[in-house]
């Protein structure tokens, strides 16, 4: 007989249980409110679910301290997702940052793999970086608690905006480059846990890519949805003309020309702007 599905201290016989569990909560909520200290706790179960499932295909080592510089989620609630207009969830964290998740998405995970785990550690390796940047431009622009939107120009709280990278060094391109500047065994490298969120155990490595990615980045300050509308647009479709050498899982070719290379010389190097925001 299959096990009840245990997440915190409640169990369920189906997942479609689990999922109308949570689909209940969601709805429960006009968009704007926090979850009450019940429902609080049950999100909260389902991050350490989802984390949970993946520790046996980590390298985790498990961390029991507290760190001052740890991130607590201060509260949650329900918000509109711009793009598609519907609701989810939203974690408030006690540095003033915040992040969207799916209930659905946390429950069918698949399994970390040695890429993902390393990937997320790196994404939250910078987390503090990119909090500095956004909080400085905060101090220097913001009227009544609201800056413009460097995309749009509409005024907007801190909880609207998020950091973008730049185009064409976004995320994955800087960490794909750092990658092959630093050649790691990904099935060698162990992690710990700070909060809900996957960190390097091995400091120096974390630290390795915050100086690498300061140097790379470029960031401006938009809005979510404005975020959202563009993920995707770093990827490039490969052609069939395309000819796939030495490097055939990054670059793409066609044979032209001496003259038309020429022409194209600089196109792909990207000027600093002064509306640009980079680490300090």
């Amino acid at each position: 007989m299959k096990k009840p599905l245990k997440i915190g201290k409640k169990e369920f016989k189906f997942k479609k249980d689990v999922v109308t569990h949570y689909k209940t909560i969601l709805n429960s909520y006009e968009f704007g409110e926090a979850l009450n200290d019940s429902d609080y706790d049950d999100i909260l179960a389902l991050l350490d679910y989802s984390n949970d499932i993946n520790n046996e295909e980590t390298n985790l080592q498990e961390n029991t301290e507290a760190d001052e510089g740890d991130l607590v989620i201060d509260a949650i609630k329900v918000v509109k997702v711009q793009r598609f207009n519907t609701k989810c969830f939203e974690l408030y964290y006690n540095d003033e940052s915040s992040e969207y998740i799916s209930y659905l998405m946390l429950l069918g995970e698949k399994r970390y793999t040695p890429e993902k785990s390393f990937n997320i550690a790196f994404r939250n390796s910078i987390h503090d970086d990119i909090h500095d940047i956004k909080q400085r431009y905060f101090d220097k622009n913001s009227v009544k608690g609201r800056v413009k939107c460097q995309e749009t120009g509409i005024l907007s709280k801190w909880t609207e905006l998020v950091l973008d990278h730049r185009q064409p060094n976004t995320f994955s391109i800087i960490l794909d480059r750092f990658k092959e500047v630093y050649p790691v065994s990904l099935n060698s490298i162990e992690y710990t846990t700070t909060g809900h969120h996957l960190v390097f155990a091995d400091k120096n490595l974390a630290q390795d890519f915050r100086k690498y990615h300061k140097e790379k980045a470029n960031f401006r300050l938009i809005r979510k949805e404005c975020n959202s509308s563009r993920t995707g647009m770093a990827r490039v479709k490969k052609s069939a003309k395309d000819f796939r050498k030495y490097h055939k899982e990054k670059a793409n070719f066609r044979l032209i020309r001496k003259e038309c290379n020429s022409s194209r010389t600089g196109m792909a190097r990207v000027k600093k702007s002064a509306k640009d925001l980079t680490v300090k």
